[in-house]
């Protein structure tokens, strides 16, 4: 349960309000199933922070895609050290955006118990200036989907020289013929699940290139609060747990389907990241026009058949892969 110690309006001191936003930070950026809960609980407080229910479903996502790592296929294919290197890449993308985002938010909530923008202490938890100044914006204007474009153009910059650039996982991950192999074919999409069986998202590919995870996390943002599926999306995550399966949302199939990942919790342990530095990107890039501009819906947002047609595409490669081994 997300909760959050009151402040005594004014009589709390700057830094004892940044030690607190900092511990609450540590301790819900424990791991992806903490991280997921810490954002839907804080958009259900305050849903006009959309971007934190968008992150509470991509963070979904890469519970699936971790535990897939160790489900009943990827083991089968995949070498040891290759699937701890992509866990590892999910989790650490995954901490670093909390570790900047999650200041942000708490920013926020104390400034609506006080009153009084607290802002100006962004730049105690290396805050983007974009950023600082867009909250400052939030705060006068209330532009709410201003806001949620502004913070998926941080956060993918937040991740792009550690992660997307880093040697260790350029080496390791992102250059690898099996990695280069599933973004060719787009065999992963970010699903948004709903209750009724179906499955609504997009195709993401170009994972390295910055534009197009920030095109993509505008599409995303555009499927996920149509007037007509937020409902449906939103049902989905407050009745939902979730432990990283897929079960998680297949169980709403119309059919039956055994357990093929496991439980988040059961097969990864707590990981000490807190070393890991994400850098100041302001230093070397700067926001493009096209970052901030609208993007319309793809049309073709039910993927729950495409999703279907991959997973058996991927069970044929899978198969045909442990052959040629034999």
């Amino acid at each position: 349960m997300l909760t959050f110690s009151p402040l005594e309006s004014n009589k709390t001191h700057q830094q004892d309000l940044i030690s607190i936003i900092m511990n609450y930070t540590t301790k819900y950026n424990k791991d992806n199933i903490s991280r997921t809960n810490a954002y839907f609980t804080f958009f259900k407080m305050y849903p006009e922070i959309k971007w934190a229910f968008l992150a509470s479903m991509v963070s979904r996502n890469a519970g699936w895609n971790m535990c897939d790592l160790e489900g009943a296929i990827l083991p089968k294919t995949l070498p040891p050290h290759f699937r701890k290197e992509l866990f590892l890449t999910y989790e650490t993308t995954n901490f670093l955006i909390f570790k900047d985002a999650f200041p942000q938010l708490l920013l926020y909530h104390y400034s609506t118990k006080t009153s009084t923008s607290l802002f100006h202490l962004n730049k105690y938890f290396s805050t983007s200036y974009f950023m600082c100044k867009e909250w400052e914006l939030f705060w006068k204007e209330r532009n709410e989907n201003r806001l949620m474009t502004s913070l998926i153009i941080n956060e993918q910059n937040v991740v792009q020289k550690p992660i997307i650039e880093g040697a260790f996982f350029q080496k390791k991950v992102f250059q690898s013929h099996i990695f280069l192999f599933q973004d060719l074919l787009h065999f992963s999409a970010v699903l948004f699940p709903t209750v009724r069986g179906e499955l609504y998202g997009a195709s993401a590919h170009s994972f390295r290139k910055l534009d197009e995870r920030i095109y993509l996390g505008k599409v995303l943002a555009n499927i996920l609060f149509s007037s007509e599926l937020f409902p449906h999306f939103y049902q989905f995550a407050a009745k939902t747990e979730h432990t990283g399966s897929r079960e998680d949302y297949e169980q709403y199939f119309p059919y039956r389907k055994q357990r093929e990942t496991p439980y988040l919790r059961t097969v990864y342990p707590v990981i000490d990241l807190s070393s890991v530095e994400k850098g100041d990107w302001e230093q070397t890039q700067k926001v493009k026009s096209k970052w901030v501009r609208n993007v319309s819906k793809p049309k073709n947002i039910n993927i729950t058949k495409w999703y279907e047609k991959k997973q058996k595409q991927f069970r044929l490669l899978n198969s045909i892969w442990n052959l040629s081994d034999e």
